[in-house]
């Protein structure tokens, strides 16, 4: 599978880049981004890295008219991912697009139009939903707290610098509503600032209190209850042991959970261990945005409850 990335910010230089070289069957095809400096840079990582030479482009248009690629992976800050979705669909390319889908729910919803239809890169799914989604069961009322901090000085980024609750929260409200197997209803006691934010959401077969913050060490931290408040799955990241892994040769998180998500791109993977496809689709993009927007509302009225926009089709 050939990919091309348009965006060369840090997610492709630490994330999509080790990726692709680590993956099975998957190499980048083409870089674009208007920095030179930057899509000199990823395209020196990709070759350095043992993955071959591979052209950069100022556009995503100029990569889509001169190489052949099965999947464009649009990982430029959030005001440019619709167009350049777009962009790729013009061109009878399938993408990838990173989160936020959109900077707002109603651009969020365009992505859900277009065809072939676009994924939305939602890669804890490919790490804490990796280990958990089998020992969640199927049916029953739910108790989630998930957990995700990162200091946001420490990953460097080149333009984006969105708030908390788009640049970690979103994460944890897509990973409640596919462990859950439920749509959102409503956000409740959210408070929101630029660097932490949390919230409850209400699920329809249960509840997630969710916290993130992106001006603290690295955690994160996922744990699934039942009603009587029984353990049934956790998941832990970050901290001493994932350090400690770090040196022991062990993949880093992101790069892992990015190769297990580029990986099921791939024809020959079958849906994910029998429980449908795994990727996130646009109505799960637009969803998790449904709740921010839910959220935001929430926190403007002191913590009120606030029902979360319906979505016809939404899938999880």
């Amino acid at each position: 599978m050939r990919l091309g990335i348009a965006g060369c910010g840090r997610i492709a230089e630490r994330g999509y880049i080790p990726a692709a070289l680590g993956a099975e069957g998957i190499e980048i095809a083409g870089f674009a981004d208007p920095g030179p400096e930057r899509r000199e840079e990823c395209a020196g990582l990709w070759a350095r890295g043992g993955g071959g030479e591979a052209p950069a482009f100022a556009g995503a248009a100029e990569l889509l008219a001169a190489v052949p690629i099965d999947l464009l992976v649009v990982a430029a800050p959030a005001a440019h991912h619709v167009a350049l979705a777009e962009e790729a669909a013009r061109a009878g390319v399938r993408s990838l697009v990173e989160k936020p889908p959109a900077p707002d729910l109603e651009a969020a919803q365009r992505l859900g139009a277009l065809d072939p239809q676009p994924s939305v890169a939602f890669n804890r799914r490919f790490l804490q939903g990796h280990e958990l989604r089998g020992a969640v069961p199927t049916e029953g009322w739910l108790e989630l707290d998930l957990e995700l901090r990162f200091r946001r000085g420490d990953w460097g980024a080149h333009e984006a610098d969105d708030e908390a609750l788009l640049d970690a929260g979103l994460h944890l409200i897509d990973l409640a509503c596919h462990l859950s197997g439920a749509a959102p209803i409503a956000v409740r006691s959210a408070r929101i600032e630029p660097e932490r934010a949390s919230l409850e959401l209400e699920l329809a077969r249960g509840r997630a209190r969710i916290a993130c913050a992106t001006d603290r060490g690295h955690r994160e931290v996922v744990a699934v209850r039942d009603r009587a408040g029984k353990l049934l799955a956790r998941s832990s990241w970050g901290g001493l042991r994932t350090r400690l892994g770090g040196l022991l040769g062990r993949p880093d998180p992101l790069v892992l959970s990015l190769r297990r998500q580029l990986e099921a791109f791939r024809p020959d993977v079958p849906a994910y261990r029998g429980q449908g496809p795994i990727v996130a689709t646009p109505d799960d993009g637009a969803a998790t945005m449904a709740v921010v927007e839910a959220a935001r509302r929430s926190a403007a009225l002191g913590g009120a409850e606030v029902t979360v926009a319906p979505l016809a089709g939404a899938s999880r």
